[in-house]
């Protein structure tokens, strides 16, 4: 009789663990060459540079001045009181100080430009990975650029379906190189 307990409990498990199984589609793409892909980004990236150019010409700018005062200074000092030798170093070190927090202002400013351009980017090609996920009956696509994915199961690369997704044509070649200082991970965890 306890065998045929155990047996029935057995079948029991097989069942209701096979019942609540079903094959999940699962898909990939690598993001990082997606947005390099779409011609909105080349654009955001001039629009990025021409605002980096603009601070450093600014920085250059400031620096030309502090640089002409202090050579001023180096060639009067010797003429000049203590009082307005004070006067001048306090001066040049607010110039200084005015320039690093010029930097440091400018080094916030540009992340947020290039967030404020990179963000429509990035939600249209969310929007056309979702679009596509749903279309093809995927429930997962996994982000491959990262190097996040240690171990998967063989997954379809959707990056065409999403390029034909944004209208952009899939025979240009696309670069898909692993992000900077990361290297792709195997597909199958390295085993």
């Amino acid at each position: 009789m306890g065998k045929t307990i155990k047996t029935f409990f057995l079948a029991i498990i097989v069942v209701l663990s096979g019942t609540g199984v079903s094959a999940q589609k699962i898909g990939h793409v690598r993001l990082d060459s997606l947005i390099n892909a779409m011609p909105e980004s080349k654009e955001a990236k001039q629009k990025g540079t021409d605002y980096f150019n603009k601070l450093e010409d600014q920085v250059k700018v400031m620096t030309g001045e502090l640089q002409s005062k202090y050579e001023d200074y180096q060639k009067q000092a010797s003429t000049m009181s203590d009082l307005i030798k004070q006067t001048k170093e306090k001066e040049i070190q607010d110039m200084q100080k005015r320039i690093q927090d010029f930097q440091q202002q400018a080094q916030s400013d540009l992340q947020k430009k290039n967030d404020e351009l990179s963000k429509p980017i990035y939600d249209k090609a969310n929007k056309a990975i979702a679009a596509v996920a749903k279309e093809n009956g995927y429930k997962y696509i996994l982000d491959a650029s990262g190097g996040a994915v240690l171990f998967s199961e063989p997954s379809d690369d959707i990056m065409l379906l999403v390029l034909k997704k944004l209208g952009i044509n899939p025979s240009a070649p696309v670069k898909t190189a692993p992000a900077p200082g990361m290297t792709p991970a195997p597909a199958n965890g390295g085993k």
